[in-house]
């Protein structure tokens, strides 16, 4: 097993490996280069042609400092491929792109008090707890709920009025026409 996963590794880093060989002739250009800083370096490999001087051996420099820029670029590259790599999104196969589902009942059970008048009604069939502090933390929620829909929607009758009337904590309930009553 071991010595698969050694046989994967080498192959799989061969071309950087190669591309660092291939670089250490860049470095040998710029070592070879006229000039006391980088800009008059690159000035001077640009325009004195110390690429062709460089190249003209096919054979890589073996020279430290040549060496070291032969392993930087190549392990550069290994890094931005790896990195690539790691970023890549994560694809579901055999499922539609996106495909979510509709959430069951037992999917909301975690999030409910099994004591009815501890909750938040949100539909007939779902409620959230008002406990803060539920047996697993993970479970805790935010409880400001926003009640939006257009008009008659059921958005006081069905929504509004049943958690009032549970009377179990303050709310804050805002009606700019003013037809809202709790009793009639």
């Amino acid at each position: 097993m071991k010595k698969k996963n050694f046989k994967k590794l080498i192959i799989l880093n061969i071309p950087y490996v190669l591309i660092g060989l291939v670089a250490t002739n860049v470095g040998e250009a710029f070592r070879i280069a006229g000039g006391t800083n980088a800009s008059e370096k690159v000035q001077s490999v640009v325009l004195d042609g110390c690429f062709g001087t460089a190249f003209a051996n096919p054979l890589p420099s073996f020279h430290p400092i040549d060496l070291l820029v032969g392993l930087a670029i190549g392990g550069i590259l290994r890094l931005a491929v790896y990195i690539k790599s790691k970023n890549a999104k994560k694809f579901r196969h055999n499922q539609e792109y996106g495909s979510a589902r509709w959430g069951k009942h037992e999917d909301i059970e975690p999030y409910m008090d099994p004591v009815f008048q501890n909750n938040v009604i949100l539909s007939q069939t779902e409620r959230i707890t008002m406990n803060s502090r539920p047996a697993n933390p993970k479970y805790a929620r935010n409880k400001n709920t926003l009640c939006v829909g257009g008009s008659g929607s059921g958005k006081t009758r069905f929504f509004i009025k049943p958690n009032i009337l549970q009377m179990h904590s303050s709310y804050v309930v805002t009606d700019p026409k003013g037809y809202f009553w709790i009793g009639q």
